[in-house]
């Protein structure tokens, strides 16, 4: 079931469309990754779904039904742009924070106190907000955008000012929030994250979806027809014998093994090419090469970069 839709949703500024008819599905109980370069429209998105702006066209719906001012009360937004008063009090500022989102002082106090002890940060209570660092305020904004425990959370790059020990911390608390029953939207730029945390994905650029849809799907759906096989033995016994298997794109040693990079012929089946290979010596691991997410968004924008600029010229 799904816990958000965002159908057919048009933004324009002057002269300046941010969005044009994007759709997105959130499922529950998932991490969704919103992806897309600088510029694209993830932030308008984002802003448009926590109701900080309308859009011109299209509609929202939560729960399948229309998103009404309320259901704010179900979001936590973790901003890309940082937004605690530097001269509070850490302690103050969250529990004026939480109480804001609906928590007595009582039971937010319980939360925050679960919350700084697990991130270890409990001796700040009572230090200003810019006596922290930028990691250690990454932490406490964290905290006040999960401790009322949404429905939907919405991340935007929120690794930002994190070392690797805290980055690994903090994708721990995401994963773990999830398996609780949280929808988490994510937006990043950093594709390991996306493979390492989403369920599914939307890929927007200039304003439109190029990509959609669950990260292991679209990872299969891009992958070429293209295998790595290491294996004790020559190489040589593969390029000296004729073949219409296979096409060998690359080879190395590692010590005594050969690695070597393949790609099947049309038509042609991975049981095939074994049947071949087995001749060349003893196999030790025959593995489809599937493209990252990061190969994947490169390619995807490229290409819609180039049918734009093909389309300006058929129009000029």
């Amino acid at each position: 079931m799904e816990l958000l839709q965002a159908r057919e949703i048009v933004k324009h500024y002057a002269g300046h469309t941010a969005l044009d008819h994007v759709t997105v599905t959130v499922p529950e109980n998932s991490i969704y990754g919103l992806l897309g370069p600088n510029g694209a429209g993830k932030t308008t998105l984002i802003r448009i779904i926590n109701r900080i702006t309308a859009p011109d066209e299209g509609e929202l719906l939560f729960e399948g039904r229309p998103m009404q001012g309320d259901d704010i009360a179900h979001i936590g937004y973790l901003p890309e742009e940082r937004g605690l008063y530097k001269k509070m009090k850490v302690g103050e500022q969250a529990l004026y924070l939480a109480q804001l989102k609906g928590l007595s002082r009582q039971e937010a106090l319980k939360r925050l106190k679960y919350w700084f002890e697990k991130f270890e940060i409990i001796s700040w209570w009572n230090k200003k907000v810019e006596e922290l660092s930028k990691g250690m305020q990454q932490k406490v904004q964290f905290i006040v955008t999960v401790v009322h425990q949404p429905r939907l959370l919405i991340f935007d790059e929120p690794f930002t000012g994190f070392d690797p020990i805290n980055t690994q911390m903090l994708k721990e608390e995401i994963l773990r929030l999830r398996d609780e029953g949280s929808t988490i939207i994510f937006s990043t730029h950093d594709m390991g994250s996306v493979e390492e945390l989403c369920d599914h994905i939307t890929l927007i650029d200039r304003a439109h979806t190029l990509l959609e849809g669950p990260v292991d799907k679209i990872r299969e759906q891009y992958a070429s027809n293209e295998y790595e096989l290491r294996f004790e033995g020559d190489v040589n016994l593969l390029t000296a014998t004729l073949n219409t298997h296979f096409q060998i794109l690359s080879h190395a040693k590692e010590g005594p093994n050969s690695i070597v990079r393949i790609r099947l012929s049309d038509g042609a089946t991975p049981n095939e090419a074994l049947r071949f290979l087995l001749d060349a010596g003893k196999i030790l691991s025959f593995n489809k090469i599937t493209p990252s997410m990061n190969e994947i968004f490169i390619r995807v924008v490229k290409e819609a970069a180039e049918r734009e600029t093909d389309q300006e010229k058929e129009t000029a």
